[in-house]
């Protein structure tokens, strides 16, 4: 099969813009493609696709996808590339046209950008069907002609390294418990020489006394795991690493606050911050990044027994600070506390961490973009920037003494683990809880919970666990290596 881009043009009536591979393949067909293209009906429409049979030996299907205005760059009502992102969602449109056809390989135009149209290709076929015995026929993406090859290249390992965050996150909880997670992360790292994985026990994590993150693992059968990964990318291995932290509960029943059964199967995404930021250091790794990076997973069940958290229980974090535990569902910040507090032992440029946090950061901004908390404008503008290259955005929101206050005010312990109104600014309260286990000048949060499915709003995406955001994480190290590097 073959994917062909169109451009619409600027007036209605006029005609229609092939790109270049499609200029070229029309002339191939002496001009046949234009023809078909002006009297089969209006012109494509912006990733819509028509699909022609028999134009050419070598490519019985032809699939042209609408890539909407040519030169379409960064708009700034969206915060994004609408050229990449019209690229990413035309793509892989083409190419699920050709899966549903059972041709086991496609050849994918460039249409001007081949990172964008890799990127495309590669997750709008991507699917978990593991554990069926009837699966959608493998559709191999290759980039049609070799003018871009390196960037399509590039774009395959940026979206393979967002699947293999949807793969973590789909697989159901007893398939990925604790030290599967950690395992499989281990066997994606095994070829890299520079790269060290540690997977350490229960008992490491009592020494380092992880007091909030046991309190929560304990409710559960399955033992917790503490993910160090050392990734050595830099010129100068003693060069201070960015540090990686992510939210890795397999999954959260909520604890003795239990939650509704209702939807609670998509609580085994509940580690989608360890999923994402493990994932974009294995990327890092395959892109060979010129950056050291520590990426640290705290990975446990939350779960109701009779050894679980009970509401109104206070534990001690790793830096000595109380927390009263008054809701159990509010597990994640209890495991990321202790980490964040863990990640200060490695002298970081800066500290990221990423973690379904707070059903309210979903209520604030749905799934167009990643939540992001942070005490660096810096750091914020890389994310931003990265992030408008990506399409997979972010939207900066406030870490105000304002919410602070909402959770150091606590009858019974230094903190209080909700905010003492509970539910008004949840993700925020939230944030201001994470700040108090940070010294570090550069840290961010990152609540992900609003963009950890996908039902249909990214086009290239199919419905599932979304494995956002993956990109702009690897978007952001690159740019970072690339500031190291000048």
């Amino acid at each position: 099969g073959l994917v062909l881009g169109i451009y619409s043009s600027e007036k209605d009536e006029g005609a229609a813009q092939l790109t270049v591979a499609g200029d070229a393949f029309d002339r191939l067909v002496s001009g046949k493609l234009r023809e078909l293209l002006s009297v089969c009906g209006p012109p494509l429409k912006k990733g819509k696709t028509r699909i022609f049979h028999g134009l050419h030996q070598d490519f019985p299907s032809v699939v042209v996808v609408g890539l909407g205005t040519k030169n379409a760059g960064v708009n700034d009502q969206e915060n994004w590339n609408e050229g990449k992102e019209n690229i990413r969602a035309a793509v892989a449109a083409g190419c699920r046209q050709i899966q549903d056809l059972e041709i086991p390989c496609v050849e994918v135009d460039p249409c001007g950008d081949a990172q964008a149209a890799a990127e495309g290709a590669v997750l709008g076929l991507h699917e978990y069907n593991e554990l069926k015995q009837k699966k959608k026929p493998v559709v191999t993406p290759q980039l049609h002609g070799s003018a871009e090859s390196e960037a399509w290249q590039k774009g395959v390992i940026y979206a393979e390294g967002q699947n293999l965050a949807r793969y973590l996150m789909e697989a159901p909880a007893n398939y990925i418990t604790p030290i599967k997670f950690a395992e499989h992360i281990e066997q994606k790292l095994r070829s890299f020489s520079n790269v060290k994985v540690h997977i350490r026990p229960e008992s490491w994590i009592a020494t380092q006394q992880m007091g909030a993150f046991l309190s929560v693992a304990k409710g559960s059968a399955e033992p917790p795991i503490f993910l160090e990964i050392h990734y050595l990318g830099g010129t100068n291995t003693n060069d201070s690493p960015l540090v990686f932290v992510g939210k890795g509960v397999t999954f959260d029943s909520g604890g003795i606050s239990l939650k509704p059964s209702s939807g609670m199967d998509a609580m085994r995404a509940d580690m989608g911050g360890a999923a994402t930021v493990c994932s974009a250091i294995v990327t890092a790794a395959a892109l060979n990044l010129p950056l050291n990076i520590i990426g640290l997973a705290p990975l446990c069940e939350n779960m109701p027994s009779g050894k679980a958290n009970k509401p109104g229980d206070v534990v001690r974090a790793r830096n000595g600070k109380t927390i009263q535990v008054d809701n159990t569902d509010a597990e994640g910040r209890l495991l990321l506390a202790d980490a964040l507090c863990y990640a200060h032992n490695f002298n970081a440029r800066a500290i990221v961490n990423a973690a379904t946090l707070t059903g309210a950061m979903d209520v604030a901004l749905g799934s167009a973009a990643t939540g992001v908390f942070t005490n660096s404008s810096w750091l914020w503008t890389h994310l931003y920037e990265a992030s408008i290259l990506t399409g997979d955005r972010v939207w900066r929101m406030p870490l105000f003494e304002h919410y602070t206050k909402q959770v150091t005010d606590c009858p019974l312990a230094d903190l209080s683990n909700i905010g003492k109104y509970s539910r008004a600014g949840g993700a925020c309260t939230a944030a201001a809880f994470l700040k108090e286990f940070v010294t570090a000048s550069h840290w961010a949060h990152l609540d992900i919970a609003g963009v950890m499915s996908n039902k249909d709003e990214v086009p290239y995406l199919r419905k599932g666990m979304a494995g956002r955001p993956t990109r702009t994480l690897v978007e952001f190290v690159a740019r970072l290596s690339q500031d190291s590097h000048n």
